[in-house]
């Protein structure tokens, strides 16, 4: 299987021998589950303090009262400390000692891995996930992007690749999140778009950066989330020659282990 490599002005440069990884049976079962387990681990453990909502001085007033026996505040009616009263702790509150990670066979994690990188090279699931491109896929350019510092060069790039309207719709698609998440720290809620990976990062990654819903990553950090986000595969991806060839030599590595 072979693909076209194109140059920073997006002409053809020559062709290239794509990895075997490109052939993979495409199993949306298997990288959902590598998904939700990259989510479930990135969690960090919360609850409230352990005495929370009991720092009070509500005591029963007894039997023989005509009232519950609720514990009520010192200086009138009202009850506190116990779940069912307003105002008063919570009945069953996150345990910061809870374990919400989930584990995944390491076999099973590498074929979702490779799944995924196969799925980057299927127009139709491409498509499906709302990208916009002009160019026949997968997207392999030469190992002069991995050099680009500027944003502006890279926005060039892209333009001259059929790539730039992804990212356009990416940047249309940001809005505010519903819910009370907007008053903690994640307002806004943005689309993905198109995925680099490099065979190394020469100043390409903080150059990509600030593009809305592009990420940039190596070879040697590529997962599951990042070619497939929210467990649906088929991200639209510009791969370099590098790129390629550490996969093919990470992918004969795992066959002879």
């Amino acid at each position: 299987m072979k693909a076209n490599v194109i140059d920073l002005s997006g002409n053809a440069s020559g062709e290239i021998e794509l990895p075997a990884v490109f052939e993979e049976e495409f199993r949306p079962d298997i990288i959902k589950r590598a998904v939700l387990s990259a989510q479930a681990n990135r969690l960090q453990s919360y609850g409230p303090h352990f005495y929370a909502g009991m720092n009070t001085s509500a005591q029963s007033w007894g039997p023989g009262h005509g009232v519950s026996r609720v514990p009520r505040l010192k200086n009138g009616r009202k009850a506190a400390g116990v779940p069912m009263a307003v105002g008063g702790r919570r009945s069953h509150a996150p345990q910061p000692n809870a374990d919400y990670s989930e584990k995944i066979n390491k076999k099973e994690r590498k074929k979702a891995i490779r799944s995924a990188i196969a799925a980057t090279a299927i127009p139709e699931l491409v498509s499906a996930r709302g990208h916009k491109f002009s160019r026949e896929l997968p997207v392999v350019a030469r190992n002069d992007l991995e050099s680009l510092s500027k944003t502006s060069d890279v926005v060039k790039f892209l333009q001259a690749a059929g790539l730039w309207e992804d990212v356009v719709r990416a940047k249309l698609g940001r809005h505010i999140r519903a819910g009370k998440g907007k008053l903690r720290g994640r307002r806004y809620r943005g689309r993905k778009s198109l995925l680099i990976v490099a065979g190394k990062d020469q100043g390409l990654g903080k150059a990509a950066r600030n593009l809305p819903g592009v990420d940039f990553v190596t070879v040697e950090r590529l997962n599951a989330e990042l070619l497939a986000p929210g467990t649906h595969a088929g991200r639209l991806t510009v791969w370099t020659e590098s790129s390629l060839e550490k996969l093919a030599q990470k992918a004969a590595q795992e066959a002879v282990q």
